[in-house]
């Protein structure tokens, strides 16, 4: 008998795209109903009129799931995706399946996203890291990057001021959560991980080794190999 596969969903970071799931969506697909979104105003999709920010993003994910059919899904989310996951499993949690994130940052305050918005200065990236601000000129086709950069910028001074997710909201979520961290990550700590992790009713914590903040630089066949052990624990 054939069984349908289990659809799973891949949200990139902030300044992220599709693309950079090539290599991951790839070693899942053999296993699961692979689905990537871009989130507005980022890679191919415009801005949105509605704004630029983790509940419009939290948004298009359900109208995604409304388009294609799909009334419950697992999601993998790197970085600012994990977020937007958590967020939604909060407000939508008959929506989601398990939730596994990788280099989520959990912590907003001032401190620490005007720490984050100091990096992203597109003037700076241009003339410190060309080679960076080439990665994103070519990333983001349907807007000019330093208009992404600077909405970014905007979107994290915005959570530094009002955090959407604090410890009360991560201690209603009923999904089954894995939080994954580098132990080389210098934008998320371990503490505010573990803090996240022992809010959390149901999840479970784990470091990868020799493992950066960037996405490019993970190791994707053991982030699959992660995504697969947890989500085939029962739910």
């Amino acid at each position: 008998m054939q069984h349908t596969k289990i659809p799973i969903l891949l949200l990139h970071g902030a300044l992220g795209a599709a693309p950079q799931f090539d290599t991951l969506k790839s070693l899942l697909e053999p296993h699961y109903d692979v689905h990537v979104l871009e989130f507005s105003g980022h890679g191919q999709q415009p801005f949105s009129a509605e704004g630029f920010s983790i509940p419009v993003f939290a948004g298009e994910v359900l109208r995604y799931l409304e388009e294609n059919g799909l009334d419950f899904i697992h999601i993998f989310g790197y970085s600012m995706g994990g977020y937007v996951a958590l967020y939604l499993a909060r407000h939508q949690p008959e929506r989601i399946g398990h939730i596994i994130t990788l280099a989520t940052k959990y912590n907003w305050n001032e401190a620490t996203a005007g720490r984050e918005v100091k990096q992203l200065n597109p003037e700076l990236i241009a003339e410190k890291v060309p080679a960076y601000a080439k990665v994103l000129e070519e990333r983001h086709t349907a807007s000019d990057w330093k208009e992404v950069v600077n909405m970014t910028a905007i979107l994290i001074e915005d959570l530094g001021h009002q955090s959407l997710l604090r410890a009360n909201d991560y201690a209603q979520i009923a999904s089954p959560c894995l939080l994954m961290m580098g132990d080389s990550d210098n934008m998320v700590s371990f503490q505010e991980t573990i803090e996240a992790f022992k809010a959390l009713p149901e999840a479970q914590f784990a470091v990868l080794p020799d493992t950066v903040h960037p996405l490019e630089k993970a190791d994707a066949p053991l982030l699959a190999y992660h995504i697969r052990r947890f989500t085939t624990q029962k739910i």
